[in-house]
This record gives structure tokens, C-alpha cells and sequence, in this order.
């Protein structure tokens, strides 16, 4: 949407066709022109299936008290299908014999699982039928991303990598198993691009003022109280894409020192810090307590992360607004000094710090690509 740039999805990220036409659609409808111009799409991408989705839900709903909280919207049984070796990829569709077999090959294994399920079988035609209905929505913009990515590097372009999802829901480094089925620490960028290590250069990370999760999951300083519903309504806090009320609660410093220390982020983006305006007492998370020890990293056994209990520190809140405030001075000094404490908990500092949800209203504290 803004002039002059162009969005490349990765091979990295799993791709809903359907949806994608219905975002394509929607944003033309807009009066937004979309194409090759300024969207490409990585041929070696991993599409999401309409069985993904159903097969997310399926499990969901057998789990019961031990479901997992996905979005229900197939990413998880994309990526199985992907590391299984019998993923539909974008660039599958060009062929659409050859589709034919890949298609079957899925479903040996997707009707297998229906039928321990007790679940319909799928039928091999309608699912190829269904392919190659919405083929024309993503042929256009196909592309060898990892080439394009290169000779812009080479060209010295600015390229500006976007994680999808939150650190802690990395596969290997978040809180497993309530995590996405990939990887989401900033070095994903290099093999979700087929850039390399080198081409990252400056990593952001994007916290808020306080610490939110959406579906199941331990979250040591959940508040579920008036305090936590507070947050929730002043944050606006639901899923850009799901709609899914988010939970909240205090900052937790220790989560967010270990999601800084496994991506190597030089810098965060506060976000949200006028939800904290008026509040009296603001309370911080600075270490854990877990069968009566002190700790101060999150561990990696679900049981032991079920059993930790936050370690809080109060910190006095501020009287005047951080709300709409586009530079340093216009903070009042308390709110100046919960955002220096944060940065010596979190061991890093703050380069940027947001005050609305309007774009204008940020303070650039550090410019990271400054001479």
C-alpha cells in the first residue's frame, strides 16, 4: 500500500490462496492497484489447503482441555505437510497434470489420519479441482525471491524482513508445544528468504508496555482480574486477523530479555505505552520463583513453566499522558524512567517508543541506520 515499494512473500511462510485472492479483492476494491509491480510471491512458498484448516479444527475439538490454541486456520498442518515432503507448493500449479500426482501423494497421507479420525475420506479430483480454481490468483506474481532479494542487495535497496508471529511461539525457543509450527526468531529471515545470515543487518524488536498472549499457553503475569480486563480494553486488545481476545498482563522482563537474547534484537519499539497512563502502581516482572528458588530465565519443560510465579517489582505510575506524544520531552518523568528501567532489565535498548495507535505519534530515540 505505499507507493514505490514492493512486498515479496517468502518461501518461509505458509500461503492460504483463498484467502489471499480475498485479500487481493478486497484491497482493489479499495481503489489499491496490486501487481507484479508490487507484490511477488516466492515459487517454493508452501500453500494451505482447505484440509489443513478442517484437520486444525478436527484436532482442536478431539484434544478438549489439552488443545493447543491454534487459529484453526491450517498453518500448523501446512508445515507438517512441508517438513513431510508432501506439501502442494505455489509453484506446483503451473503443471496442473503433474499436481494430479502431488495431489494424490497428500492425500495418502491426509486420508489415512481422516480415516483413524473417523472422518470422510477426501476425494483426490475435487481437491485438484478446487487447486486449480484459484490458480490465476497466484500465478501472476511468482517469482525466484531468493534471485530478486540478491540483486537488489547488490543494487544497495533497503530490505525491510517481517516476522509473522511473536518470538516465544518459535518452535524450538518459545513455549512448546503452545507454539506456531515453525520459526519465528529474527534468524528465520535468513532461510525464510534464501538470503543468507549476512543480509540481516540491524534487528528491531517490537514489545509492548506491557506483556500480552493470544490462545492457550503458560503467561506468568496474566491478570485476570479488572486490572488485566483494563489493559484488554484500552490496548484494543484482539487478533488483527482472528478477531481472538488477547490475555494480558504485566511486562514480563524475563520473557522478553530471552526472546532478545535468542533473535540478537539491538533495539525495541515500545509499543502501547499510553494504555499505562493513570495507573498508580505499575507492577514489573523481574524473575521467576520455581520450587521455592529464584530463576531468572523462563524453562524449557512445559511442567516447570506451568509452575512459575512471577517476582514483581512495583514501579509508581504517572499522573500526566504519554498519549499522543512525538518526543522525548513531552513524557512526564516517570514515564521516562518505567522505560529506562525496562531497558536495563531487558538488556537493550529502547530505539523507538510508541504513544497511539497513529503512526505519527512515535518517539525515534535511536536511529539504527544513521551515519
Amino acid at each position: 500500500m505505499r507507493p514505490g515499494k514492493l512486498s515479496v512473500i517468502g518461501n518461509g511462510v505458509v500461503i492460504d490462496p483463498w484467502h489471499l485472492a480475498k485479500e487481493i479483492s478486497g484491497l482493489r476494491a479499495q481503489g489499491i492497484v496490486i501487481n507484479r509491480d508490487n507484490l511477488r510471491i516466492a515459487e517454493n512458498a508452501t500453500l494451505i489447503l482447505p484440509l489443513h484448516s478442517e484437520l486444525d479444527r478436527m484436532r482442536e475439538e478431539a484434544a478438549g482441555a489439552g488443545k493447543i490454541g491454534t487459529t484453526g486456520r491450517g498453518i500448523g498442518p501446512a508445515y507438517e505437510d512441508k517438513v513431510g515432503r508432501r506439501a502442494i507448493r505455489a509453484m506446483d500449479l503451473v503443471d496442473g497434470e503433474e499436481l494430479k500426482h502431488k495431489v494424490d501423494r497428500m492425500l495418502v497421507h491426509h486420508n489415512a489420519l481422516r480415516k483413524g479420525m473417523d472422518k470422510p475420506l477426501l476425494d483426490a479430483a475435487t481437491v485438484h479441482r478446487e487447486l486449480m480454481s484459484v490458480r490465476d490468483h497466484v500465478l501472476p506474481y511468482l517469482d525466484a525471491v531468493w534471485h530478486l532479494l540478491d540483486g537488489m542487495k547488490r543494487d544497495g535497496k533497503r530490505i525491510l524482513f517481517e516476522g509473522a508471529q511473536g518470538i516465544l511461539l518459535d518452535i524450538d525457543h518459545g513455549t512448546y508445544p503452545y507454539v506456531t509450527s515453525s520459526n519465528t526468531i529474527a534468524g528465520q529471515a535468513a532461510g525464510g528468504s534464501g538470503m543468507g545470515p549476512s543480509a540481516v543487518s540491524y534487528v528491531l524488536g517490537i514489545a509492548k508496555a506491557y506483556t500480552t498472549r493470544v490462545g492457550s499457553g503458560p503467561f506468568p503475569t496474566e491478570l485476570q482480574d479488572d486490572v488485566g480486563e483494563l489493559l484488554g480494553q484500552r490496548g484494543h486488545e484482539f487478533g488483527t486477523v482472528t478477531g481472538r481476545k488477547r490475555r494480558c498482563g504485566w511486562f514480563d522482563s524475563v520473557l522478553v530479555r530471552q526472546a532478545i537474547k535468542t533473535s540478537g534484537i539491538q533495539g525495541i519499539a515500545l509499543t502501547k505505552l499510553d494504555v499505562l497512563d493513570g495507573f498508580d502502581e505499575i507492577k514489573i516482572c523481574v524473575g521467576y520463583e520455581l520450587a521455592g528458588k529464584a530463576v531468572n530465565l523462563f524453562p524449557a519443560s512445559e511442567a516447570a513453566q506451568a509452575q512459575v510465579k512471577p517476582i514483581y517489582k512495583s514501579f509508581e505510575g504517572w499522573n500526566g499522558k504519554t498519549f499522543g506524544a512525538r518526543s522525548w520531552n513531552d513524557l512526564p518523568a516517570q514515564a521516562v524512567k518505567y522505560v529506562r528501567y525496562l531497558e536495563e532489565l531487558v538488556e537493550c535498548p529502547v530505539a523507538l517508543l510508541s504513544t497511539s495507535p497513529e503512526r505519527e505519534d512515535t518517539i525515534l530515540i535511536a536511529d539504527p541506520f544513521a551515519d
